[in-house]
């Protein structure tokens, strides 16, 4: 199934059935007095989440969402039918915004609870409403109230403890193979990986964490170079980031230190926010240096980048040094309740160059 993470979308409630103005009509009966029944309210429109679901593909393509109008009252007392409601399901984590305003609608975090989007119009007064001890013949009705009607941006943020960045073909996509139930493609090319992939990291039977990988980043990602700064917006749920750094030796003169720090860079240009979030050094392909040359390299690269946050030394490939990374990360994530929602980057100040999170 294809990856859509955002989408719009227009949804209208329905229109509240119109009153009816009747009198009661019998033989023997000359004053029946007013029988004319209220309207019924239009349908109102909602959205769940659902953790079965993570893309947004089904509103790519069904765009308009209307719900039924309600019923007009009859004669005899009788009221008009509501409209049936709408119910719209989404992902766990999905965004829903006005498009116009801008303004924040729903964030759907717990499944299966609905958040109402377009409320259905009330249904009109029919002459029955009016009848008093003093207004025995009432005339009055009134039409239905209209329903609301909204264009809405969708957007996705998946929920996940742990992020991934790095640059291309730094050993993201393989380094969440090896840890979790993910199977990302991994190939020995960049942009390998198109969209974000999902693991599931059991650390015991009643303990686990989730890891989300993105697309890599390149230098100029923030001005929209590359693919991964469509992505960012998936780790700023997380509660901790892993900067994932190629140590492997490169045959065209490009310095690993020059590629981390454009990371971060390209990160706090994005959201100032997510660049504020605990990150963590994981240098991979440590098993393509050799053993009396490792200790002297990864002592370089630190002084260079001037890194103080933990720094982690693995092979994905030969699942080296993965245990004491996954131990790690649970004892870090285990301390927070999900889901938490993201910080206003509003209220968050930016502090620091962001080369060193503990």
């Amino acid at each position: 199934m294809k990856f859509v993470d955002e989408a719009t979308i227009d949804v209208a409630a329905g229109d509240g059935g119109a009153g009816c103005a009747s009198f009661r009509r019998e033989k023997f009966i000359p004053f029946g007095g007013p029988d004319g029944g209220d309207g019924g309210r239009g349908g109102s429109i909602r959205a769940v989440a659902d953790r079965n679901l993570n893309t947004l593909i089904d509103y790519r393509y069904a765009r308009r969402h209307v719900a039924r109008n309600g019923e007009s009252g009859r004669g005899s007392d009788q009221y008009g039918a509501a409209g049936a409601d709408i119910l719209l399901r989404m992902p766990v984590g999905t965004v829903i915004t006005d498009a116009d305003s801008g303004e924040l609608i729903a964030e759907l975090l717990d499944p299966d609870q609905p958040v109402l989007l377009c409320k259905g119009g009330d249904g009109g007064f029919g002459n029955l409403h009016y009848k008093t001890s003093t207004n025995r013949a009432p005339r009055q009705k009134t039409p239905g109230w209209p329903g609301e009607q909204k264009k809405l941006r969708l957007e996705l943020r998946v929920l996940a403890d742990v992020g991934l960045l790095g640059m291309p073909n730094a050993g993201k996509s393989t380094l969440i193979a090896a840890i979790s139930n993910a199977r990302p493609k991994i190939a020995d090319y960049p942009f390998t990986t198109l969209h974000p992939n999902l693991g599931v990291v059991r650390v015991a039977p009643e303990k686990s964490f989730v890891v989300a990988d993105i697309p890599g980043l390149i230098e100029g990602a923030s001005e929209g170079a590359g693919l991964g700064h469509r992505f960012l917006r998936h780790l700023q749920r997380t509660r901790l980031l892993l900067h994932i750094v190629d140590l492997a030796p490169f045959d065209d003169g490009v310095d690993p230190v020059k590629n981390a720090r454009a990371i971060v860079a390209e990160l706090k240009k994005y959201d100032p926010a997510l660049h504020a979030k605990p990150r963590w050094l994981v240098l991979n392909k440590i098993d393509m240096i050799p053993v009396e040359e490792r200790e002297q390299r990864v002592k370089d690269f630190v002084r260079r980048l001037r890194w103080k946050a933990p720094v982690f030394q693995i092979s994905a490939l030969a699942r080296e040094g993965l245990q004491p990374l996954v131990h790690r990360i649970y004892e870090h994530v285990s301390h927070y309740q999900r889901p938490l929602p993201p910080p206003d980057p509003r209220f968050v100040s930016d502090t620091g160059d962001g080369d060193s999170r503990g």
